[in-house]
């Protein structure tokens, strides 16, 4: 499986995750991004789906995530009296059985130990090693590392054996979508993902900018957006509930905008 166009978010959905993942899968997302914690993902859900659906593994991309104790609750996937290590190893073969699968497509680093820092610590380097090990295992094919500072990717990217494959991003219109980590991104053939591109941009989203240009080629302003974060160099995570939405978001891939388009979009131009 080729590294999708789309994935297919799967935080907060609790009991409707098999529903949704199920729904997703129908309208042809392949690409999937869940996480083992409990307490924002139901990764279990995620593979019952998967399970279901009948699509068969090979025509999926799986990706989840190992998490930190401090961003998880009660439910933890592995001891947290054991090393780093030993947590993320744990964390991993507890992702396989809820998954139902024998390997991953791509495993996360769910953020640094300390968040919006300036630089790496010793437990991430700890974790990123152990997943290092499991890419040689071929038990995963891809790593990649989510919610780091502009420091933190380059730190990374520069200290790894095996170099991080993807950069998963809440991004933000306001920072000019978060250029100097796209574009540390696009420098070192690193693939951005962006996340919350609606949720954390709704006034753009629903403004009359966005509108025009929606308008004016008979898409929704979500389906700009999503056009728009792929001309940037993003790859977009969607996390809709919504069967139609889910189709349109899919059919954005056949739209493409036009340089003004873009450069209204992002007001600090590209």
């Amino acid at each position: 499986m080729q590294i999708p166009k789309f994935l297919y978010g799967t935080a907060w959905k609790e009991d409707a995750t098999q529903d949704c993942v199920a729904r997703a899968l129908a309208a042809g997302f392949r690409g999937i991004d869940t996480a083992n914690q409990r307490k924002h993902y139901y990764e279990a859900g995620v593979g019952e789906a998967l399970k279901a659906s009948g699509v068969s593994r090979s025509e999926l991309f799986l990706q989840t995530k190992f998490t930190y104790q401090r961003g998880q609750d009660h439910r933890l996937p592995y001891d947290p009296e054991a090393p780093t290590a030993t947590q993320v190893r744990q964390s991993f073969e507890s992702s396989l059985e809820h998954l139902q699968t024998d390997y991953l497509d791509s495993l996360i680093l769910h953020g640094p130990s300390i968040p919006n820092g300036p630089s790496l610590d010793k437990m991430d380097w700890e974790a990123w090693r152990e997943m290092e090990a499991l890419h040689a295992e071929k038990r995963t094919r891809f790593l990649g590392v989510s919610n780091v500072t502009a420091s933190q990717l380059k730190e990374l990217y520069e200290g790894a054996k095996v170099k991080p494959t993807f950069a998963q991003i809440r991004t933000f219109a306001r920072t000019g979508w978060d250029r100097e980590k796209r574009m540390y991104c696009l420098e070192n053939n690193v693939v951005f993902q962006g996340f919350s591109l609606l949720t954390a941009n709704k006034d753009l989203v629903d403004g009359a900018k966005v509108s025009r240009i929606a308008e004016r080629l008979s898409v929704t302003p979500s389906q700009v957006i999503f056009a728009f974060a792929r001309q940037v160099g993003m790859l977009p995570i969607t996390g809709t509930k919504d069967s139609l939405h889910m189709k349109q978001n899919l059919d954005s891939l056949s739209l493409t905008l036009e340089t003004s388009d873009l450069n209204a979009i992002d007001e600090t131009h590209l």
